[in-house]
């Protein structure tokens, strides 16, 4: 129990409510969910590293998408499956907690750019054919990346330091599976109401900020899509584009779910809930929504598997 007006040092995470058996079944769902995560996106990477076919632009963000989107999700997944083996609630201290909140709003930030990057680029790949390779050339697409980076990791300082710079003093007991601000404000004695309006404003700006980018290169995709003659040339112009769409439409609805909301303590359970969606949903899906159904991948990764067995065979 915290004295009046002292600010905490340590919380603990009171995870997922239930019995240990419903504990084990949440631990071996999120583990494979977790591991398929994990291994789906290190296989984008490896294949795109390797095969020389997939030396495109399109490609080359994908690779950092899916880096980024295993250190998103292992921020807190892992922590958060030791805490389901726990027979009490899972103790983490202050310099933790202001860690995993700040790499996972960073690598969060990071993605969001560099979906909206990625919009872009489809635009010019369908709007622009003949001027692809002068505008999308190696030396943007590194420039690109750095930025989304750099800008992920700056955006999120000042956010993080102004929540750690209130006072603890209701409680040290956080209802969720990881340092989430919405329940630590909840646990702020100080007045907060401030504070919340400008981490509202700054996810508007992000999110919303990347978000506009997307709408603008989808409306041009669209149209010129539907200026095709032919049904095979718009199906083939939207099959480059279909996985990134489907990928904004999940990523984009469950940030804003989560984040756009002027009331920062929102119920636990409802940002239980979204925090899933953005950790470990998403995650999971990005291998399956860019590579089933691009001929291309699909065959590079036949391609490697063969050099492999050769390989292992002789």
């Amino acid at each position: 129990m915290l004295k009046n007006y002292s600010s905490a040092v340590e919380f603990y995470l009171l995870g997922f409510h239930g019995s240990k058996e419903q504990h084990n079944i949440l631990f071996a769902t999120f583990f494979f969910l977790y591991s398929v995560t994990v291994m789906g996106n290190m296989l984008i990477i490896v294949i795109v590293c390797v095969d020389k076919r997939l030396q495109s632009p399109m490609y080359f963000f994908l690779g950092h998408l899916s880096v980024l989107e295993i250190l998103i999700t292992s921020v807190a997944i892992p922590l958060m499956l030791w805490g389901l083996l726990l027979p009490e609630m899972q103790a983490i201290s202050l310099p933790a907690c202001s860690a995993q909140l700040y790499l996972y709003l960073s690598l969060g930030t990071s993605e969001l750019v560099l979906i909206g990057a990625m919009a872009v680029d489809r635009y010019v790949a369908v709007c622009n054919p003949l001027r692809y390779n002068i505008v999308m050339n190696s030396h943007t697409c590194i420039w690109v990346v750095i930025v989304s980076w750099v800008f992920g990791f700056l955006f999120q300082i000042w956010p993080v330091y102004a929540t750690f710079q209130l006072t603890f003093c209701k409680s040290n007991v956080l209802d969720h599976f990881l340092c989430d601000r919405g329940q630590l404000l909840k646990l702020s004695c100080d007045d907060s109401l401030f504070t919340e309006f400008i981490l509202f404003l700054m996810a508007v700006f992000i999110i919303v900020g990347s978000l506009i980018p997307t709408i603008i290169s989808y409306t041009y995709i669209i149209s010129t899509i539907l200026k095709i003659p032919s049904a095979s040339g718009r199906r083939k112009a939207f099959s480059t584009c279909a996985s990134h769409f489907t990928f904004v439409v999940i990523g984009y609805g469950t940030c804003l779910f989560l984040y756009v909301k002027p009331k920062q303590t929102q119920a636990a359970e409802y940002n239980r809930v979204a925090s899933l969606m953005v950790l470990v949903v998403t995650p999971f899906l990005n291998p399956f929504i860019f590579t089933l159904r691009n001929d291309k991948f699909i065959e590079a990764f036949r391609d490697v598997m063969k050099r492999c067995y050769h390989l292992h065979k002789g």
